[in-house]
């Protein structure tokens, strides 16, 4: 069997366990893809090799001295998840599964950071902000979020940072505001997230409030219960904390030091260095 078949074959059966084990139980498969999957392989020197693009626009380059040994992806890795992301990206765009939602957004709040990712993080919906911009967590709560990842040592573009909720959900009647998405629009918008995860295979999520944690293991006991507890998600190491919204409506030195107790967890699981001072914020002189 060739090489390049096997890997896809590999990649195919992964993101179908990582489904499965969501709970998923059905996959829809046009006729299309059948007859391709059913279509014999090539030998690899039959193929027609792709058009490398030109480059348009400079490429961004995160200084690796800067990123934790721990954390660092190669490039050919990092290269081939941005391809598998970006394809994904473009099937969400025009997604209009939510009629509802579909109508009323600005746009679609994707993801963002980076594909090789060891750390993802997890929210739940866009809001105003993120609606207008495209980009998650840009708000208040998302300046408090950045805060909190640059305290760790790192920055939003070597962690990704994402949403069970692609749109932000509608507030008819209201002119400021959000709600809390409802069952059926998680359980409509979670594949995509699911395709994230198994493109990134971080090596821990972080689930931020309540809402995530009910979207992505349906656990409802409550955050304060089960935040600081290593949960699991398809395999991967999951921690819930409190969502950064909370901690600016609650500003409390022990609730700050909750969540970062939850990020300390998080560190040592990625084998990150922790200084002393890392360690004692939010702790009382």
């Amino acid at each position: 069997m060739q090489r390049e078949y096997r890997e896809l074959l590999d990649s195919t059966i992964g993101h179908l366990q990582l489904l499965k084990s969501a709970g998923a139980r059905h996959v829809a498969v046009s006729q299309e893809t059948i007859a391709a999957l059913s279509a014999p392989v090539l030998p690899t020197a039959t193929r027609l090799r792709p058009i490398e693009p030109p480059i348009s626009s400079p490429v961004k380059v995160v200084e690796t001295a800067t990123i934790p040994a721990a954390m660092r992806t190669p490039k050919a890795t990092n290269d081939s998840k941005s391809t598998a992301l970006a394809a994904l990206r473009e099937r969400v765009l025009p997604c209009i599964q939510c009629a509802h939602l579909a109508s009323s957004r600005t746009q679609v709040v994707f993801g963002v950071g980076d594909p090789a990712a060891q750390l993802m993080f997890v929210g739940e919906a866009p809001g105003a902000d993120e609606d207008e911009k495209g980009e998650p967590f840009i708000g208040k709560a998302g300046q408090l979020l950045t805060k909190i990842i640059l305290a760790m040592g790192l920055s939003r573009e070597n962690v990704y940072i994402a949403n069970i909720l692609k749109c932000r959900p509608d507030t008819p009647g209201q002119s400021a505001g959000n709600r809390k998405p409802t069952a059926a629009e998680m359980a409509t918008c979670k594949p995509y997230l699911l395709e994230q995860i198994q493109i990134i295979q971080p090596r821990a999520l972080v689930a931020l409030g309540a809402t995530a944690i009910d979207g992505l293991l349906g656990k409802t006991e409550g955050i304060s219960k089960l935040r600081g507890h290593w949960q699991e998600f398809a395999g991967i190491p999951l921690m819930p904390t409190y969502h950064p919204a909370y901690l600016l409506r609650n500003q409390a030195l022990s609730e700050k030091r909750k969540v970062w107790e939850d990020m300390l967890l998080v560190m040592g699981k990625l084998e990150m260095p922790i200084s002393e001072k890392q360690h004692n914020f939010f702790l009382r002189a």
